[in-house]
């Protein structure tokens, strides 16, 4: 059996990786992973991603130190995702919350097609001041 990397991102053929936490089960973020990063996320016992605005292989964590460590990883039947048992270790990412991947959408009166930021809210308490992290 082989993982289906079905989807091309910037020249890159990738899985999408649902980032779960291991304790709680809520889902903390959605990413996609290449070949190289599934690879040295098994290798490392931490979360790499392919991120599509940086268009490279990205350590969750390179910056703030706040990793992702793997504690399982399941695949679907499909084999073309994956999801990653994770226990986050801080803050996920600038805005200082456990994850600012995942917002609210306010579903009255909003154009989808012109969505604004304040359409979407932000539903999980903040972890730390974003300063103290970066």
């Amino acid at each position: 059996m082989e993982i289906n990397f079905r989807h091309e991102i910037n020249g890159q053929k990738v899985i999408t990786a649902v980032a779960q936490d291991a304790e709680t089960n809520q889902i903390l973020m959605l990413a996609n992973m290449n070949k190289e990063a599934l690879q040295k996320t098994v290798a490392t016992g931490k979360a790499h991603y392919w991120s599509t605005s940086r268009n490279k292989i990205w350590l969750k964590g390179e910056s703030s130190g706040h990793f992702q460590e793997v504690k399982e990883i399941l695949v679907d039947c499909d084999m073309d995702a994956i999801v990653l048992k994770i226990k986050q270790t801080g803050a996920a990412c600038h805005e200082g919350y456990k994850s600012c991947f995942f917002r609210k959408l306010n579903t009255e009166n909003v154009d989808i097609e012109d969505l604004k930021d304040d359409d979407l809210e932000i539903i999980l308490e903040r972890l730390v001041n974003p300063d103290d992290v970066y």
